[in-house]
């Protein structure tokens, strides 16, 4: 562990996951409708159930995510403006609420379903941390380091990353539990997330196995 002015700064995956009391996984959007439209959605899920897996086996506090929307008619001009895009409608009054609170598309898969020790924070942006209490949560139990995974990489989770690390968190990126919409897009996000050095990228087996050693659980 690297030190300066009473500080420790890790250097590697391991020194910043060295305490579980002290590390908080984010599940990113991780629903019905979102997965729907990644390609290797299955194997995606498959991933991300085993990170989650392994957070629930060494106590790690696990936050899930969902994308809501707001009914059309309550939309400022930036969501109206988003979802105009995304939904590739000619006008702003095309567009229509695509994820509500309680619709089939915007639960969480099956296989993700939270445990009475975890909790699902809705949103309405990019990043986890923009109008959420996530952070006020994560920093109240005294938590350094958040492990990302979900989808989408290069829409919602590169932001979310980027976010953490400019809040004084250490972020971790563990790349095989990310799904992605566009490949392209996404392979730039990583780039981009390693030239800027702030996250440490790694993959669900290796995540998995820092963990284990942290908690002290032998395989």
């Amino acid at each position: 562990m690297d030190e300066r002015n009473g500080l420790s700064v890790p250097r590697s995956l391991r020194e910043a996951c060295d305490d579980p009391r002290r590390i908080a996984l984010l599940v990113y959007d991780m629903q019905v409708g979102v997965v729907g439209q990644i390609g290797d959605g299955d194997q995606v899920v498959g991933q991300v159930v085993s990170t989650v897996e392994a957070a629930r086996a060494t106590g790690i506090r696990t936050f899930f995510l969902r994308h809501i929307t707001l009914p059309a008619g309550l939309m400022g001009a930036s969501q109206l403006r988003m979802w105009r895009a995304w939904q590739a409608a000619d006008r702003a009054a095309d567009v229509v609420s695509a994820f509500p609170p309680d619709a089939p598309q915007t639960q969480l898969v099956p296989r993700l379903r939270p445990t009475e020790h975890e909790v699902v924070i809705d949103k309405i942006t990019m990043s986890a941390f923009e109008g959420t209490w996530l952070d006020i949560a994560l920093r109240d139990c005294g938590i350094t380091t958040v492990a990302v995974v979900g989808c989408a990489l290069e829409i919602g989770v590169e932001p979310t990353v980027r976010h953490a690390a400019d809040l004084g968190y250490v972020p971790v990126l563990v790349t095989d539990a990310c799904g992605a919409g566009n490949k392209e897009a996404a392979e730039r996000s990583l780039e981009s997330l390693r030239f800027a050095g702030d996250a440490l990228l790694t993959t669900v087996d290796e995540f998995r196995s820092v963990l284990g050693e942290a908690a002290g659980i032998t395989s």
